[in-house]
């Protein structure tokens, strides 16, 4: 068996072969702490309150969506999404954050990003994964309120 077979990787990801190189153990820090770390350059915001008596459970769906390959962190009640400067060939200035926090009877939506265009783009995708999500509900009513 090659150490870059099928069967290898396989065996390696399940930890019943040892990696090919050593991976030095890393501090444990919190995300904020790794957060200061990435390109931040927040200029521009936006706010939008959606009205749902579903907030939560859109909040969960979105947040373990974008956690497949974008830095998240949630609770029932609140969520954090990071997205890189560079994401899908992009080159903002720095990187975008979408915040959400889940009330009884609504879900609020912060955007930081970078520029304006970042925060349209971060607007546009919210929105459409929302209406995704919210199929029953759709469209939902999300009304954007810029440097709020």
């Amino acid at each position: 068996m090659t150490k870059n077979s099928r069967l290898a990787v396989l065996r390696r990801r399940h930890g019943l072969e040892p990696p090919l190189r050593s991976v030095p153990d890393l501090p444990n820090d919190t995300l904020m702490e790794k957060q200061s770390m990435t390109t931040t350059t927040t200029t521009v915001t936006s706010t939008a309150v959606v009205p749902t008596a579903h907030g939560s459970r859109y909040l969960q769906q979105l947040c373990k969506h974008w956690s497949h390959n974008l830095t998240v962190e949630f609770s029932r009640e609140q969520g954090s999404v990071i997205f890189p400067h560079d994401a899908r060939g992009a080159a903002w200035p720095g990187d975008g954050r979408l915040l959400l926090d889940a009330g009884d009877d609504t879900l609020t939506c912060r955007i930081e990003a970078s520029s304006d265009g970042q925060l349209e783009a971060l607007k546009g995708a919210v929105v459409r994964h929302l209406d995704r999500f919210a199929f029953r509900e759709a469209p939902l009513h999300v009304d954007w309120r810029d440097g709020v």
